[in-house]
C-alpha cells in the first residue's frame, strides 16, 4: 500500500491530434481554391480565349503595320496642309494682283473716256462716229488704230470696221486696196487695233474708215483720214 506510486493522469475528454489544422486557415485555403475555380470559370465561359504564342505574335505585327500606317497619315496630312498653305497664300497674292489688275483697268477706262472726249467730234456723225485714227507704215503693212465712241452710257453694238485705201504703185497711176471687214462691238468707247497687208511698191496715201452693221449691210459710221 505504501510501495511504489503511480502517476495519475487525469482526461477531461477526447484527446486532440497534434497535426490538426486549425479551421482559419482551413477556410483560408478553401477560399483560395474557390477563387482560383472562379477566375479559371470565367476566363473559359465568359472571357475571350487566351491568345496562342503564333496569335500574339500576329496581332503584335498588325498593331506594328497599322502604327506605320498611322504615321504615313500624319506625315501625308503635314504635306497636305502644308500645299494647301502654300495654296491659299498663292490665292491671296493672286487675288492681289486681280484686285491691283481692275483697279488699273478703271483707271485706264476713265483715261480713255477722258482722251475720247476731248478728241475732235466726227464731222460726218452716225449711230457711231470715228473720233480719231492713226496710221503707221511697217514695211508691206499700214498698222492702224481707229478710236470710235457712242452715246454716253450706250449698251455694246455688234459691228464689222472696214479700210478702202487709196494710194500710188510702181506707176503713175492711182490704185486702193480694201481690207476685209472686222468683226467688233462698240459700247461708249471703243479702240480698233490692226494691221492691214499692202501689195509690193504701195505707198498708202488715204484711208476711208467704214463702219456697217454687219459685211455690206448699213453704214453706221464713216470718216475718210489721210495717211501721213
Amino acid at each position: 500500500m505504501f510501495g511504489s506510486s503511480k502517476p495519475v493522469v487525469l482526461s477531461y475528454g477526447r484527446q486532440r491530434s497534434r497535426w490538426a489544422l486549425p479551421p482559419w486557415l482551413v477556410l483560408l485555403l478553401l477560399g483560395a481554391v474557390a477563387g482560383a475555380a472562379g477566375v479559371i470559370y470565367v476566363q473559359e465561359k465568359h472571357l475571350p480565349p487566351r491568345l496562342s504564342a503564333s496569335a500574339s505574335t500576329e496581332l503584335r505585327n498588325a498593331y506594328e503595320q497599322a502604327d506605320a500606317q498611322r504615321q504615313r497619315l500624319t506625315a501625308d496630312l503635314a504635306e497636305a496642309t502644308k500645299r494647301l498653305d502654300a495654296s491659299l497664300t498663292e490665292s491671296k497674292r493672286l487675288a492681289d494682283e486681280l484686285a491691283a489688275t481692275r483697279a488699273g483697268t478703271e483707271e485706264l477706262r476713265q483715261d480713255l473716256e477722258f482722251t475720247a472726249d476731248a478728241l475732235p467730234p466726227d464731222p460726218r456723225g452716225g449711230t457711231i462716229e470715228v473720233r480719231a485714227a492713226r496710221f503707221v507704215r511697217k514695211g508691206a503693212a499700214l498698222a492702224y488704230e481707229v478710236a470710235l465712241t457712242r452715246s454716253p452710257g450706250a449698251k455694246p453694238m455688234n459691228a464689222v470696221l472696214q479700210l478702202t485705201i487709196t494710194g500710188g504703185g510702181a506707176g503713175p497711176s492711182e490704185s486702193r486696196v480694201v481690207s476685209k471687214p472686222v468683226s467688233i462691238t462698240v459700247g461708249s468707247h471703243e479702240v480698233v487695233r490692226g494691221t492691214q497687208p499692202l501689195p509690193d511698191g504701195f505707198r498708202a496715201s488715204q484711208a476711208t474708215i467704214t463702219v456697217l452693221d454687219r459685211a455690206e449691210g448699213r453704214q453706221l459710221g464713216m470718216r475718210v483720214m489721210f495717211v501721213k
